[in-house]
């Protein structure tokens, strides 16, 4: 029997969330993100050893923490059919909005939230493809550098 390394069901690259509280990040994803719970280990101690769920066509694996490991934020980038009702459900479900839904020049709808347990997801849709041509063109017009400049200038993390 032959196989093609890939595990029927996962992309290429599967990220990992690791959290003092996996069980109230999964409960977030599903409220934000409509993730599905594919099964969850619990420990001798009662930690999540290992969980998965689905977002879209991606799995996503997690697990607890260990108390003594530092905040391992993850960055994400989620692609969607709708940003800006992702992104509100994403903070009516508890995240914090880091950048509005932006059109920028390279033909994405991009915002940013931050969840409770401090990950970064990049809500995105693909609204036009954009030539290498017209995304020069757009680098040089004030109204598309304002936009790309608004999202790369705000930052993710708040001093403190």
């Amino acid at each position: 029997m032959t196989t093609n390394g890939i595990p029927e069901g996962y992309t290429t690259v599967t990220p990992w969330i690791i959290s003092p509280d996996t069980a109230a990040v999964i409960d977030y994803l599903t409220a934000a993100f409509d993730a599905v719970e594919l099964g969850r280990v619990v420990v001798a101690d009662g930690a999540i050893g290992h969980a998965e769920v689905r977002i879209g066509d991606a799995v996503v694996m997690l697990f607890d923490a260990r108390p003594h490991w530092p905040a391992t934020p993850q960055f994400l980038r989620l692609y969607v059919p709708d940003a800006d009702a992702t992104h509100r459900r994403a903070v009516a479900a508890g995240g914090t909005s880091v950048t509005a839904v932006t059109h920028l020049a390279f033909g994405d709808r991009v915002g940013r939230v931050r969840d409770p347990f401090g990950n970064l997801w990049w809500i995105q849709t693909r609204v036009e493809e954009v030539d290498a041509d017209e995304l020069a063109r757009r680098f040089a017009d004030p109204r598309w550098t304002a936009a790309m400049e608004y999202v790369a200038g705000v930052e993710f993390f708040p001093a403190g």
